[in-house]
């Protein structure tokens, strides 16, 4: 009896992180990435509980690049039972092999923190997600495969990859899929990179399809995004800024793989032209450098690999690789620039810096990439006045800015443009990272270049059949979703906590005397009181 294939959102469903996709056909149980949840505490909660599927029973996985919101769960996968290949890019398996192991030290140093904490609270103790052992299991299991081959998974479901333009090895990959004497056509955009991107060659994937999964990360922006040289002078502009304080410091928070990359090689650049002055560039990111071998490694197929490479011989860059190289920068003097991760500010020595800078007036925050709700990131980005790092309330005097030219990802209109060179798709798009206005944004253009075509926007663990007639959604109240439809890609309780705590220390800063700080206190208990009546 024929089947019709299954496709079940994991991850990446109304939320930009998370991503893995289930496709099951009648032989067959292939996973479409494993990523780690990243943004609220409710969410990031979903990287602690078991998978809602069996690990041991997939056949294969499929991963389309090194990002750890679409490979973090790899591990995790491989120490709960899977034992299959995972095929990757060769580029992608060799940022993983730098990535995937810095990604466990993180969960490691930050669980034994943690648990320092709980023994004190008297609370148990917690166990990392994963550790550098499992890491290092998950790495044997990638098998590198080259772009526009086909691959063979079983008599029924075969796939190839072709290029992204997101990331160095970044894929998008075409599923084909035999049912009785019908074939099904499936690409998964992965994510998609923009058209001005300094490294990377444009994404290509050819056209016609029965069905679509696309990323949505900025389905409801148009950013214009300039040309290398009018992008390398609005960083011109932003250095000349901060460099206005001449014992200040310039921090730009950036995802360790391809944007500081990115970044360094514009700043080398415009200091070799003379357009800024020459200061210390300074990498805080043990994972920026590893990472910065791999793309020296893979340079020729680099699109402007020559300027990177150029950019690391600058006899004023450096990286940090130790902790204490790392402190010593807080001991600096002179303009100079900081590059750490992570991106978003929720971990990594970019933390121990903004620490360093936030309070201070001389200090500038640039934030060069997508700032996830809930992240340390997007309440800078949002102008709290406030805010809290290991502990510690920090008041926000430094100045933040935001240069969204170095994003990775394609905006609305790229992305409208994407999926118009793959008409045409016969039953569905399925709209995936992104948060849900983006998701609209998405939405509207696609009913504009195709009015007919069906576009779904599936809600985390949601099934749907892909029937020769289209997307089915398949209703099992016996397997509920993890998290409600509300609770995904939106600040939670614990923002709203942190939030309030900071709001009340900032009113009782302010109050004129004792008094009035007596008053705002007990009309608090008395709110709380009111709640247990």
């Amino acid at each position: 009896m024929k089947r019709d294939p299954k496709i079940t959102f994991h991850g990446a469903a109304g939320t930009v992180t998370g991503s893995c996709f289930l496709l099951e056909t009648g032989e067959s149980r292939v996973l479409l990435d494993c990523g780690m949840f990243q943004g609220s505490k409710t969410e990031k909660e979903l990287n602690y509980r078991p998978f809602p599927f069996s690990p041991a029973s997939l056949d294969a996985v499929i991963l389309t690049h090194a990002h750890i919101d679409h490979s973090g769960l790899l591990p995790k996968l491989v120490k709960d039972g899977f034992t299959g290949p995972i095929y990757c890019t060769p580029a992608t398996l060799d940022l993983c092999a730098v990535m995937l192991p810095d990604s466990a030290h993180i969960q490691e140093m930050e669980v034994e923190q943690l648990n320092r904490r709980n023994e004190r609270r008297g609370r148990k103790p917690v166990d990392p997600i994963y550790n550098a052992a499992d890491a290092a299991v998950a790495l044997v299991q990638m098998r590198p495969h080259p772009f526009e081959r086909w691959e063979e998974l079983s008599p029924a479901i075969r796939f190839r990859f072709w290029n992204a333009g997101h990331l160095l090895g970044s894929a998008s990959v075409e599923v084909e899929i035999v049912t009785g004497s019908e074939r099904r056509r499936l690409l998964f955009s992965g994510d998609i990179g923009p058209h001005h991107k300094l490294l990377q060659f444009d994404p290509d994937a050819p056209a016609g399809w029965d069905y679509v999964i696309c990323e949505s990360t900025y389905g409801d922006v148009d950013r214009h995004d300039p040309s290398d040289e009018e992008r390398r002078k609005m960083l011109q502009e932003e250095v000349k800024l901060a460099a206005r304080h001449s014992d200040g410091a310039l921090l730009i928070p950036s995802f360790a793989v391809e944007r500081t990359q990115e970044l360094l090689a514009d700043l080398v650049d415009l200091m070799d032209k003379g357009e800024i002055a020459r200061c210390p560039i300074v990498i805080d990111s043990p994972l920026a450098l590893r990472a910065t071998e791999v793309f020296r490694k893979h340079s020729r197929e680099l699109e402007h690999g020559h300027l990177l490479l150029r950019a690391l011989e600058a006899s004023n860059v450096r990286f940090t690789q130790t902790a204490e190289q790392s402190k010593a920068i807080d001991n600096m003097r002179g303009f100079h620039i900081v590059i750490a991760a992570s991106g978003m500010c929720e971990a990594g020595r970019i933390r121990h810096r903004l620490k360093n800078w936030l309070w201070r007036e001389e200090g500038t925050v640039l934030l060069v990439g997508y700032q996830a709700t809930g992240t340390l990131g997007r309440f800078l980005e949002d102008g709290a006045s406030t805010v809290r790092i290991q502990g510690d309330d920090i008041a926000v005097r430094a100045n933040i800015r935001r240069l969204d030219v170095y994003s990775g990802h394609a905006d609305g209109l790229e992305l409208a443009e994407w999926i118009a060179a793959r008409l045409p798709v016969r039953k569905a798009v399925f709209l995936v990272h992104g948060e849900l206005p983006a998701i609209a944004g998405m939405r509207e253009r696609i009913s504009l270049l195709q009015p007919e075509l069906t576009v779904v926007a599936p809600s985390l663990d949601a099934t749907y059949d892909l029937t020769s007639k289209g997307a089915v959604s398949v209703s099992d109240i016996k397997v509920p979703p993890r998290l409600g439809a509300l609770q995904v890609g939106r600040k939670d309780w614990h923002n709203d906590f942190q939030s309030l705590v900071l709001d009340l220390q900032e009113r009782l800063d302010e109050a004129a005397d004792e008094k009035a700080r007596g008053i705002i206190l007990r009309k608090v208990r008395r709110a709380l009181d009111a709640t247990d009546q």
